[in-house]
């Protein structure tokens, strides 16, 4: 299936590189629904930088806003994976929805619900999380 890494940030709207497990997953904009022209992405500020913590995405070619949640629902999460049980390197496409899962916190060693997204080794079945960023 051979997945199309991005040449850029510009193109994602969510990039992650992991080495526990060794996991790269990235998540690609899409085309607005609407003008099927514009790249829907977060708003820009007047001084051109993109406002990261916007509750909403919009075109720039013909204004169309999507709230939050709604519009990552709708993409499509890339996933390249090393699995730690079999070494077995694959490829996953998953929807963009994340769930939460308990993991122990190797600092503290205690247990934390995380948000990650969920898949399974095509070889051995293992359980493989790829977690958002823990603070």
């Amino acid at each position: 299936m051979a997945l199309k890494m991005p040449a850029s940030m510009d193109e994602c709207v969510y990039f992650t590189r992991r080495l526990k497990p060794a996991v790269v997953a990235w998540v690609l904009r899409e085309k607005c629904p609407k003008c099927k022209k514009g790249i829907v992405g977060k708003p820009r500020g007047p001084d051109g930088k993109v406002k990261i913590r916007a509750k909403e995405y919009v075109c720039p070619e013909c204004g169309y806003t999507a709230e939050k949640q709604a519009y990552e629902e709708t993409l499509t999460a890339n996933i390249q994976y090393i699995c730690p049980k079999c070494n077995l390197s694959g490829e996953h496409q998953m929807p963009f929805k994340r769930k939460k899962v308990k993991l122990l916190d190797e600092e503290s060693g205690k247990e934390v619900t995380a948000d990650a997204l969920i898949l399974n080794c095509k070889k051995c079945n293992e359980k493989i999380a790829v977690t958002k960023k823990m603070k």
